[in-house]
């Protein structure tokens, strides 16, 4: 089991290195496919630089380039398995582990006589009136593969957030509060799930009335910017975040799990703000190759369901992501608020080899071997 010491969790940029990296996971029930086809690209990726880089090489893993992996919703459940540690505090799943475990599990997770997946359910009038699984099965299987592992002992930081129905607010759970206070230090079994999570210290507790995260933030980009942005304020009193340079040390990679073709949802429109807003701040301050937005908004049918976990869909998503890769790097329009082809930095696989590439000279600074090439910000 780790430790829940600090110096279990890679420290944030500047402090190591010269970048703030960030992995962030929209939410989308069964759409997680999309995501865990992406991501499982990007570790390859990475583990073809580090043979090269003499550094990790086939055993690179997403968890050990990233200083904050986000994920709301069930995306929680690719976050816990991309940081959960194993007994020798090494990663329990590789990404390619993510859709086999979709595959196996999608159908009993969300079962095809009922009808939802683990998400609130929006009634005429605009109440959450609950969720449409209880979610039993996925609890009680990720427990049993991270068993009691909490959210303080992750390879690296996650944040997840969620929502609290009974006093309305967002609550975010995230490995630097949890060190910080053990009231946040849920068992990542709960979290997934986001139904409960009621973690004690001594004779005090705290119990949540927790909801699907993307009620809250179904794009958690932000949200984690601003938690490395707090925490590294907490490291290092001299960082600036009103000065531009510093944010051009984020380096940010979000991935969506597709929304359904003009599609009017009540997730999508704080989904489309965040990109815009993160859009926005990198194109002003001429980094905007640091931040790679992948999501397709064109899905129609059974794809564009959260839910619908046949064989036949889930196979179909595993495509969607695989296409994706082969589409040209994308931007949100602010106007239109659709996604437009950005010439000259082709495809989405390109770009995601570009980030490896930099993201391994990063880990490699880190690692006080020094770095073979510069980057290109």
């Amino acid at each position: 089991m780790a430790s829940s010491n600090d110096t279990t969790v890679p420290q944030p940029p500047p402090s190591q290195g010269k970048l703030i990296t960030v992995l962030s996971i929209d939410g989308g029930g069964i759409r997680g496919l999309i995501p865990a086809t992406i991501i499982g690209c990007l570790e390859a990726k990475l583990q073809l630089w580090n043979i090269m880089q003499e550094l990790d090489g086939p055993d690179a893993r997403i968890a050990d380039y990233f200083d904050v992996i986000a994920g709301t919703s069930t995306d929680a459940l690719l976050t816990s398995m991309l940081a959960a540690p194993d007994a020798n505090n090494r990663l329990l799943f590789a990404a390619k582990d993510l859709n086999n475990f979709y595959l196996e599990n999608g159908p009993k997770i969300s079962p095809q006589k009922n009808a939802g997946w683990l998400t609130p359910v929006m009634n005429l009038i605009g109440t959450i009136t609950g969720p449409k699984y209880d979610g039993v099965f996925l609890h009680d299987k990720i427990k049993s593969l991270t068993h009691d592992v909490k959210i303080a002992d992750t390879v690296t930081n996650v944040v997840v957030p969620a929502f609290d129905v009974k006093y309305l607010q967002p609550v975010i759970f995230s490995t630097y509060e949890a060190k910080s206070d053990p009231l946040k230090n849920a068992h990542l079994s709960d979290i997934c799930i986001s139904t409960s999570a009621a973690p004690t210290r001594g004779g005090l507790s705290r119990e949540y009335h927790l909801v699907d995260g993307g009620v809250a933030a179904n794009n958690p980009t932000m949200i984690a910017m601003s938690m490395l942005t707090k925490e590294v304020l907490r490291r290092n009193p001299d960082f600036n975040p009103g000065k531009p340079t510093e944010y051009r040390n984020y380096l940010i990679i979000s991935i969506g799990t597709g929304s359904a073709k003009l599609a009017e949802k009540y997730t999508a429109p704080y989904a489309d703000m965040v990109d815009i807003h993160a859009a926005v701040l990198f194109e002003a301050l001429h980094c905007q190759k640091n931040y790679l937005r992948i999501q397709d908004d064109s899905l129609t049918g059974h794809a564009s369901s959260v839910d619908i976990a046949t064989k036949e869909n889930m196979q179909a998503l595993i495509g969607i992501g695989k296409e994706l890769l082969k589409k040209p790097v994308s931007r949100v329009n602010i106007d239109t608020g659709m996604y437009e082809a950005v010439a000259g930095e082709g495809t989405n696989e390109d770009a995601l080899a570009r980030f490896a590439k930099m993201l391994s000279d990063e880990r490699k600074l880190r690692c006080g071997r020094g770095i073979s090439t510069p980057t290109n910000n």
